[in-house]
């Protein structure tokens, strides 16, 4: 049997498909594409793990000057691709910057493990509305808060939960490491940096 990879290309025939989607979520990652564009990975609560291009996003007086960095929240719009999962932005409206998680090294260095961790679970293209707002609120709470251990342990619980794992008696973590694997690596010094 061949695999499938879920993207919107197979959920909506060409005919069918909408001609721009609009969606709440969290840039998760962003890449160089060419000289002037970014690809720009996003955590939505609509459409889960989705990768778009913002063309001309590198230029001075690009449109996305300034509106595009690891944490914020926004309001996007997508043009979907005719084929492929890789979308185009058009257009975003910052809905919570997130500045505080740049204040200190372990702000940021936890933030990133959050993200790290939901990068690693998430099938892209599909819908995770209680992931991505577990992901928000973990990020808010991290934005007015400082790092620590109850805070970690918490959204390693709650992540669990919601995958279906859960065991009693059994540490969150280590079901999420045998689901997905190795664990990120900021795990190990983000835990070292709290105790």
């Amino acid at each position: 049997m061949e695999n499938f990879k879920l993207s919107l290309s197979n959920v909506y025939p060409f005919y069918q498909r909408p001609l721009k989607m609009k969606a709440r979520g969290t840039l998760i990652r962003r890449s160089p594409l060419t000289e002037t564009s970014l690809i720009v990975h996003w955590c939505t609560h609509e459409y889960g793990i989705v990768k778009t291009v913002a063309k001309g996003a590198r230029r001075p007086k690009s449109s996305f000057a300034g509106k595009l960095d690891l944490f914020y929240f926004c309001e996007i719009e997508i043009h979907p691709a005719k084929n492929g999962d890789l979308h185009i932005l058009k257009d975003l409206q910052i809905e919570n910057a997130r500045l505080a998680l740049r204040r200190d090294y372990g702000q940021t260095l936890a933030a990133s493990y959050f993200i790290k961790l939901i990068d690693r679970i998430a099938e892209p293209e599909a819908a995770i509305p209680e992931i991505a707002d577990l992901l928000d609120r973990g990020l808010d709470y991290l934005d007015s808060n400082d790092a620590n251990l109850k805070a970690v342990g918490h959204f390693e619980k709650q992540l669990a939960q919601f995958l279906g794992i859960l065991q009693n008696g059994t540490d969150p973590i280590r079901s999420i490491g045998d689901l997905i694997g190795n664990l990120p690596k900021q795990r190990s010094e983000l835990i070292e940096r709290l105790r």
